[in-house]
């Protein structure tokens, strides 16, 4: 993981790997910054949605039990979040690089939808 200081806060950059593991082992919690459009298409399971536009940095939870990694698309939007998270005054926040494109190259497990009946279903890509 890479640490950029941003005055007295810390960002942390995830590689797909750290994230999913921290993920399966429960000590974080993922959060897709991407529409909701986007979401309901395809999305982690167990990812919560909170997008972009209706981010408001001040009232996320605080991290003592779990951090808070943010996700996007391909990792521009949930670095702009994490920022604002820092913007409002919390210390310590993260974004997975590369995004769900990268969860997706990485050939980890999601939700997508089946085109043929427009139902949600798992994707275990091999």
């Amino acid at each position: 993981m890479k640490t950029e200081k941003v005055d007295d806060a810390s960002l942390e950059t995830w590689t797909v790997e750290e994230a999913a593991q921290a993920f399966d082992r429960n000590e974080i919690v993922l959060i897709d910054v991407r529409t909701p459009q986007e979401y309901m298409f395809e999305h982690i399971e167990g990812a919560l949605l909170m997008p972009l536009a209706f981010f408001k940095g001040d009232k996320l939870p605080d991290q003592v039990e779990k951090r808070i990694v943010f996700h996007c698309g391909s990792g521009v939007r949930s670095e702009r979040v994490a920022r604002a998270a820092i913007a409002a005054g919390v210390k310590k926040i993260a974004h997975m690089e590369g995004g769900f494109a990268a969860w997706k190259g990485a050939k980890k497990p999601y939700i997508g939808t089946n085109m043929a009946t427009g139902a949600p279903q798992a994707v275990m890509p091999e």
